[in-house]
């Protein structure tokens, strides 16, 4: 199901370019507008459901809350610094190659995202570092209902995690049926996530073609820019930050890349660290030595909230679609993408192409046009593979220094 996903996003991307650089009719853009617009209100229906029946599946799905002391300390702590490290990767990738420029101009002309770039500037022009209180104030809604609808989403994952902490606190045989009904939700929106998928083509198809239609040939370039700054990101988040990080703690990182491999080119090949899970845990279990009390714990947990490559990937297309529509991005602003490229990539579901749906949240968050991510689906395809191949190989190195901790304690 996968593999045919991939081939046909593939054939779709191909025939977008080639019907784009072809057909300039004014009903041929008009057409493709309405059909890309069907797919990304199809994406943003799906992200109160998932971020919230994921995040309260993936929590009540842990051991005793009550009981977790120094091993959910030590999962907590790493997923956290990890996460942060490889969003300040991206954030200083983007500010060094700058691929929202092309020709030491934006690039919104040229990608189609003049529209509505004034209108965003303005939002965020009139933001400060007084405005970090708003951000704490939405993460704690005082209507979950009016926050959903009004697309809050940090507080749809500050309830989410609420909520499932608290659900270890009530009697077990209430917690046990609680946590059948919302692993049946969770279940739920994952198919309902792959019936949305399966019509991926169609609009990624619409969206690619409408862009190449309006803009022709003139698209590759900055796009190549955005690629390229995306694989150098994630790179130096695999083979420099993680490396050291194992080496900092005694664990040889060849020996730990060359145990993860079958982990790796399937993660890489589902674009699923969820479908990877089992995978991993027989790699870290069999292949490491990783006791089963340590890699039953922390691996579930970090197919579910530790996503190092999905937050750096958020973090470069946030700043790259600001940069691509003239917006001037500061400390504060840059400050303002990492946060929310952390919290949300947190509720991230870890299935093919769900990054599609986390960017939409961040974009939403920080004010820009979720529209935008439109250009950005022509390179997401492979993207989408390197980052899911980046978010299990920070599960297993966390893994591994987590049971090298444990046993020293021991």
């Amino acid at each position: 199901m996968n593999r045919n996903l991939h081939v046909k996003i593939l054939l779709a991307l191909i025939l977008a370019v080639a019907a784009g650089l072809v057909i300039k009719h004014p009903l041929f853009i008009d057409a493709c507008t309405f059909v890309g617009q069907l797919f990304f209100n199809a994406l943003k229906m799906l992200i109160v459901p998932i971020i919230l029946s994921s995040m309260v599946a993936g929590i009540m799905n842990l051991p005793d809350i009550r009981g977790l002391g120094r091993l959910g300390g030590l999962t907590v702590s790493y997923y956290l610094a990890t996460s942060i490290i490889a969003v300040a990767t991206g954030c200083l990738f983007v500010f060094l190659i700058k691929p929202g420029l092309y020709h030491s101009m934006p690039a919104g002309d040229v990608l189609g995202l003049n529209a509505s770039g004034s209108e965003v500037s303005t939002h965020l022009a009139s933001k400060s570092l007084t405005d970090m209180k708003d951000i704490f104030l939405r993460m704690i809604p005082p209507n979950i209902v009016s926050a959903a609808a009004k697309g809050q989403m940090l507080g749809i994952i500050f309830f989410g995690i609420l909520f499932g902490v608290s659900a270890h606190l009530i009697p077990r045989e209430r917690k046990e049926l609680l946590a059948r009904v919302v692993q049946a939700i969770f279940d739920t929106t994952m198919k309902m996530t792959e019936l949305v998928m399966y019509f991926a083509p169609i609009g990624i198809f619409a969206l690619v073609a409408k862009v190449f239609a309006q803009t022709g040939l003139s698209a590759l370039g900055p796009l190549m820019l955005f690629f390229i700054t995306v694989i150098l990101s994630l790179g130096f988040h695999f083979f420099i930050t993680l490396p050291l990080l194992l080496k900092f703690f005694g664990i040889n990182p060849i020996t730990h890349m060359k145990n993860m491999v079958p982990a790796l080119l399937t993660a890489f090949s589902t674009s699923s660290s969820s479908a990877t899970l089992p995978v991993t845990m027989e790699c870290m279990e069999k292949r490491a030595g990783v006791p089963n009390r340590i890699s039953a714990f922390v691996l579930p947990l970090g197919a579910t909230v530790n996503m190092d490559g999905t937050a750096l990937y958020e973090c470069v297309a946030a700043l790259f679609i600001a940069q691509a529509m003239g917006i001037k991005i500061g400390i504060f602003k840059a400050f303002l993408v990492a946060f929310t490229a952390v919290i949300t990539s947190i509720g991230v579901a870890g299935i093919p192409a769900a990054s599609l749906v986390a960017i939409a949240v961040i974009l939403k968050i920080i004010g820009l046009p979720v529209e935008a991510m439109g250009p950005i689906l022509a390179v997401d395809r492979i993207l989408d593979m390197l980052r899911t191949s980046v978010n299990v190989f920070s599960d297993s190195c966390g893994t591994a220094i987590i049971a090298k901790l444990e046993k020293h304690e021991d």
